[in-house]
């Protein structure tokens, strides 16, 4: 197993002996008061600045801190010149940029890609207050207003936009945005372990260009560094053992370094780089894959599908190998994943000294997304589940981090005893999921070696551990503490795990819901759901027939709420049609709906770009995948969803007429919609834009947006009929 030097360990820097700031500063003066005369690191974000552990730039902020540093934060800058990126002087050792909590445009676009108007992370809501493509504006900034210091970008938008990917507001593919944005070092995923050891590093007075070999962070170099063994990716593509048993007499082909092709096919010119295969072990620890490059991936849609099937293939901190890849005369080389944090470690993080409150520069300006999470608590990292349309494998990595149950605990009463608006309610314990806290593969070693994208796909791996017992004592614990009234569970839950253990169930029906529970089936039909690695909906009725029984059992009327995704890869007009006729003999009418937004590198996003299936080995006559890609028919599978919306009729009615389903017209029960139209309806169609106030992109799965108590939020999602 891979190791990494513990998160806390290394010795504070000298400015330690300046203290704790109550916030981190914003402005000069605030520095002024702190007795600082400049910053050690200044972390610019395009949200707004809240010290809570829930907003990316407080977390890396106050770790930096507690690590000796002096941080200062830029938030939300004036981004069209670059004076805001003075306000706070040189930075001693680097600049870290940050999109947000969100990338850039999903935050400022909706699916249809009109841009939204309002952002959650802004106070009062605001639009506008942050660019497109904004980890790239702000770097550029950034080294416009003090060219020799150093630039990290981290964060989702830089971590999901890492190597060549496809871009849905452009509808191109860009390059990695480490070029873009003329950075000096990339931090992909949970990134608490590569800017601490960044930035001990740098103040130890090494080069920035010399910090090549930090797991979980992308660079450019010119070449390839001599004794690696070079593997082209058509290499890989095919899941199957780590390696071939090693033999201990055997001598390993010569590999060129700088060759582009298999090893196998290295020119006879080329200087030959010998290594011996002593053990699988070390063979995987100096072996970088090729990825095509740039310019191919960018031309070819069969290569990107290949390239991105492979990124996935190698996502596993305990097994996976470095990539390369070519963008013109660079190389682009993205170290494995970071080793997750230990839970000492994860409690370290949240336990540091939060004000879990805005900053005071906003005065009595609400921001959205603090409202809705300033009482929930984190109590896990990851998620196993690898949804196509999610980001979270990508970023966050399958291996669930979990905090220990006295420090979640600790949480909740600095939460009751320090917040002014609290009133005795959690309105979340949870994280990318539910109900993973401390699921995990019953073998370390199986862990290390999986190369699956699912746990629980096509079905639950006989190797998982599916104990829901640590959550529910924790969940008895923490409603148990004095002055707790409830505690509502609001992330997203996993109901093929939750099957699995009734008392669980028992456990939320009884206790944890707010009369409402989110459940996220995406679609009932088997070609989508296959598609997005989603149980079948065979399972939710299950679910459902156990909610509905415990919910009776504790004499409540509680209901779930059904999320699902029109227009995904995969999903024709019938699996929608069949969609709303199961709405409506379910009783179900949707306000929102979700249309699937293409996110950077995600696995859907490659099949909607290349209508190919990175699920399977690629190739040109691989398996194609049907996307409902015109804008036409992608408003159409969101009018199937909103049925009952007299707005969506007549372009319901066209479809029905030319999918030959005319029996579904009629003002019957069993008809989907009405042949009448009533007046001053039907404007959508005719051309009207009908204005609704947009939505965060809900698949992200950032775990801002979607955090409610679980019944206001979800009783103006769906009306029963």
């Amino acid at each position: 197993m891979h190791t990494a030097t513990p998160l806390f360990s290394r010795r504070k820097y000298w400015a330690s002996r300046f203290g704790i700031a109550s916030q981190l500063p914003m402005s000069r003066e605030e520095m002024d008061t702190l007795g600082w005369d400049s910053c050690d690191i200044i972390l610019v974000t395009g949200d707004a600045y809240v010290d809570h552990p829930s907003f990316g730039m407080a977390l890396v902020g106050r770790l930096l801190e507690a690590q000796g540093f002096r941080v200062g934060i830029i938030s939300q800058p004036d981004w069209t010149s670059a004076d805001a990126f003075t306000q706070l002087g040189r930075p001693n050792l680097f600049w870290g940029v940050t999109g947000g909590n969100m990338d850039s445009m999903v935050n400022r676009y909706t699916s249809d890609r009109r841009i939204r108007s309002n952002d959650a992370y802004t106070p009062g809501g605001e639009a506008g207050k942050r660019p497109d493509h904004c980890v790239t504006v702000y770097a550029q900034r950034c080294r416009e207003a003090f060219n020799d210091v150093p630039v990290i970008l981290g964060g989702i938008e830089a971590s999901l936009r890492r190597i060549a990917h496809y871009d849905y507001w452009s509808d191109l593919v860009r390059r990695s945005v480490l070029l873009d944005a003329k950075g000096d070092l990339l931090v992909y995923g949970n990134g608490e372990r590569q800017v601490v050891e960044i930035a001990h590093r740098l103040a130890a007075g090494e080069p920035v260009s010399q910090l090549t070999d930090i797991r979980g962070t992308a660079f450019l170099r010119k070449e390839l560094p001599i004794g690696w063994a070079l593997l082209d990716s058509t290499s890989v593509d095919e899941p199957g053992e780590l390696a071939p048993p090693p033999d201990p007499y055997a001598v390993s082909p010569s590999v060129g370094a700088n060759s582009e092709s298999p090893p196998c096919a290295n020119s006879a010119s080329e200087k030959p780089i010998l290594f011996n295969r002593i053990t699988a072990k070390t063979d995987r620890e100096k072996t970088v894959i090729r990825l095509p490059s740039f310019e191919q991936v960018k031309s070819d849609p069969v290569l990107y599908a290949h390239a991105s099937r492979v990124l996935h293939q190698e996502t596993n901190p305990g097994n996976a190998r470095a990539l390369v890849q070519r963008h013109g005369n660079r190389e682009l080389w993205l170290n494995p994943p970071p080793i997750p944090l230990t839970t000492q470690e994860m409690d370290g993080v949240y336990d540091l000294p939060y004000s879990r409150l805005p900053h005071h520069a906003y005065r009595d300006a609400k921001i959205p997304a603090f409202e809705m999470i300033q009482h929930s608590v984190t109590i896990m990292r990851g998620c196993f589940g690898g949804c196509t349309f999610c980001s979270i494998t990508e970023h966050e990595g399958r291996i669930i981090q979990n905090r220990s149950e006295d420090s979640i605990i600790k949480e909740i009463e600095a939460i009751r005893d320090t917040s002014p608006a609290f009133t005795g309610i959690i309105s979340d314990l949870g994280g990318p999921t539910a109900n993973m806290y401390r699921l995990a593969c019953k073998s370390p070693e199986i862990e290390a070696a999986c190369r699956r994208p699912s746990c629980v796909f096509p079905g639950v791996c006989k190797n998982l551990n599916t104990d829901h017992a640590p959550l529910i004592k924790l969940y008895r614990r923490a409603r148990a503490l004095p002055g707790i009234k409830r505690i509502f569970i609001a992330s997203g839950l996993r109901y093929d795990l939750a099957v699995l253990s009734p008392e669980y169930v028992k456990e939320l029906a009884t206790h944890h819901v707010g009369g409402y529970l989110k459940i996220a089936p995406e679609h009932i039909e088997t070609g989508p759901l296959s598609k997005m690695m989603k149980p079948g909906i065979g399972t939710y009725d299950k679910f459902k027939a156990m909610f509905d029984k415990y919910s009776k059992e504790a004499g409540k009327e509680q209901y779930l709420i059904p999320y699902f995704i029109a227009a995904h890869p995969g999903t024709t007009d019938e699996d929608m049609l069949n969609l709303a006729l199961w709405l409506k003999r379910n009783g179900f009418r949707a306000d929102q709906v979700q249309a699937f937004l293409p996110s950077p590198m995600a696995t859907a996003t490659a099949m909607y770009h290349t209508g190919k299936n990175p699920l399977r080995k690629v190739s040109r006559d691989s398996e194609t995948v049907y996307i409902p890609k015109p804008m036409k028919q992608r408003r159409l599978h969101k009018a199937f969803l909103r049925y009952h919306d007299a707005n969506n009729w007549p372009m319901l009615r066209d479809a029905l007429k030319r999918m030959g389903r005319v029996d579904l017209i009629g003002n019957g029960k069993h008809h989907l919609i009405p042949n009448y139209q009533p007046a001053g309806t039907g404007d959508a169609v005719e051309g009207k834009r009908i204005h609704r106030k947009a939505q965060p992109f809900r698949t992200q799965h950032n775990g801002l947006p979607d955090k409610a108590d679980g019944k206001s939020k979800a009783k103006g999602a769906w009306r029963g009929k």
